[in-house]
């Protein structure tokens, strides 16, 4: 860390330790909620969703070649396949807002262009097939088609836009990533790293797999059975790792992912407290900034109650799926079609501790110009779809 920016850190503390009124009894509730949401996210998020993705990020690290990432992701790929596998890949990954970023951190430093990778950083969270079944039976057909489509074409558009603004600084990137790529000898044939691949992948789905409200249809028995998919498959993954892998390949997979946790986590966890003290927790009207005031401010279709759909989304957090009891409950107030839409594409796929890791993967005018474009476009899109749908 530099040192100005201990300082910053050192001061900031101070002030709000000297500022703050701790004794009002609104600051102590609020603090105290910001606490309950960590936990809530440790209990629920961590051990389950988070650690299986680090481990998936150490693998690409390690085990996928650059060769392969530039194939599908690389500025030099043909836009139609990169974009087209990027913007559908939350169709098979159910992850949150953070639980993407060790993912995308991954192919980022892989070589992946900023196209292909932000436009995977959005369909990450927000393409969740399970998510959108699920607006469209709890919030309407109507909802659950504008969301899925959104989605896609976000990813897509983001992509574009962000290959675009940044093209001379990509164009860079391909040059010195060709001179430095040099041809790996592959210990393990394609089969066998597709193969440890998608058990990885498994492992997180079934293992992030939440009860469906449904107790007797058939995501509830996957959900009955889920930890003995998950056992059996670590068992398949301890065979790989014994038969295909030397020692100095698990041992340098462990240190990876190590380094993307230390990266990633801290920011992650000062993320949550802060949005549990401004916010509170999904349904717990306990934060600093009162749920009222929101709800009183989303009404209608105007182009205020979208742009403030789209920012409140964009800070908020939401765990995979917990948007749609909150939107069924918005929507119960009188929150307007077009901004529970706004809110819906900007909400899952971007949050405060999401934003923090982001800048430390790409730097603050990247980060900020994708924020921007995801909060422009959620807005818009709300407009449009408000406009349309009474």
């Amino acid at each position: 860390m530099k040192e100005w920016h201990k300082l910053t850190l050192m001061i900031a503390v101070f002030l709000a330790a000297y500022f703050i009124p701790f004794n009002n009894p609104a600051v102590q509730v609020s603090i105290l909620e910001a606490f309950h949401m960590l936990q809530e996210y440790a209990r629920e998020h961590v051990l389950f969703c988070l650690v299986p993705a680090f481990f998936i990020a150490g693998a690409i690290a390690n085990f996928v070649s650059q060769g392969a990432v530039l194939k599908y992701f690389g500025g030099g790929a043909p836009k139609y396949l990169a974009y087209s596998v990027a913007s559908v890949s939350g169709s098979i990954l159910a992850v949150c807002s953070c639980t993407v970023l060790p993912l995308f951190a991954g192919i980022w430093k892989k070589g992946a262009g900023i196209g292909p990778a932000t436009a995977f950083l959005y369909s990450g969270p927000a393409i969740n097939i399970l998510a959108i079944i699920l607006t469209a039976r709890v919030l309407g057909w109507q909802l659950g088609l504008a969301r899925a489509v959104g989605a896609v074409l976000f990813a897509v558009v983001i992509g574009l836009i962000m290959a675009f603004i940044y093209r001379k600084e990509e164009d860079e990137k391909i040059k010195a990533t060709m001179g430095q790529m040099v041809d790996q000898e592959e210990r393990r044939r394609p089969a066998q790293n597709l193969l440890y691949f998608v058990v990885l992948v498994l492992i997180l789905i079934f293992a992030a797999w939440g009860r469906p409200e449904d107790a007797a249809g058939f995501w509830n028995f996957v959900f009955g059975i889920k930890w003995y998919v998950v056992i059996i498959l670590l068992g398949i993954m301890a065979f790989m790792l014994v038969r295909w892998f030397e020692s100095y390949e698990r041992v340098s997979w462990v240190e990876s992912t190590w380094n993307f946790s230390k990266q990633i986590l801290p920011l992650l966890f000062g993320g949550v407290l802060v949005a549990g003290l401004l916010m509170g927790r999904p349904g717990v009207e306990a934060g600093l900034i009162p749920s009222h005031f929101i709800e009183a401010a989303v009404g209608g279709n105007s182009l205020q109650a979208n742009l403030l759909a789209s920012v409140v989304g964009a800070f908020m957090y939401f765990a995979t799926l917990t948007e749609i009891p909150i939107m069924q409950g918005l929507l119960g107030l009188g929150m307007g079609q077009g901004p529970a839409l706004a809110l819906l594409l900007a909400g899952p796929a971007l949050s405060l501790p999401n934003m923090l890791v982001i800048r430390s993967v790409l730097g603050t005018q990247k980060t900020v110009v994708y924020i921007a474009l995801v909060v422009v476009m959620a807005t818009f899109s709300g407009l449009i779809y408000g406009s349309l749908v009474p």
